[in-house]
C-alpha cells in the first residue's frame, strides 16, 4: 500500500463529514473545484494534488479539533470531497497504468 493510500485509510473524521463528502463526490469537477479549493493552484498532477489537499485538510481538522471560531464545516466538506475524489482518480490511474 502506498503512503497516500495508508494515510487516507488511517484518516478518522466524524461520520457526518464523511457521509456529506461521499454524497458530494458525484458532482465533483476537477477543473472547476480543485482551483477553487486550492485557492487558484491548478497545475497539479494526481500526487501533487493529493499532497496539497491533505495538507489543507490537516489544517482544517486541527481547527475543528481546537474549536477555532473560524472553522467552517462547509469548507471541510468541500475539501474532503476533493480529497476523496482525487484519491479515487489517482488510484484508478495507478491500477490502469
Amino acid at each position: 500500500m502506498t503512503d497516500f493510500a495508508q494515510t487516507l485509510v488511517s484518516l478518522r473524521r466524524p461520520r457526518l463529514l464523511i457521509r456529506a463528502a461521499r454524497l458530494g463526490m458525484t458532482s465533483y469537477n476537477r477543473k472547476r473545484d480543485l482551483k477553487r479549493i486550492t485557492h487558484g493552484d491548478t497545475q497539479f498532477d494526481g500526487a501533487r494534488a493529493l499532497r496539497r489537499l491533505m495538507a489543507l485538510e490537516a489544517d482544517l481538522e486541527q481547527s475543528r479539533r481546537s474549536g477555532d471560531m473560524a472553522y467552517s464545516p462547509a469548507r471541510h466538506v468541500d475539501l474532503l470531497i476533493a480529497l476523496m475524489s482525487e484519491a479515487q482518480l489517482w488510484l484508478r490511474a495507478r491500477t490502469t497504468a
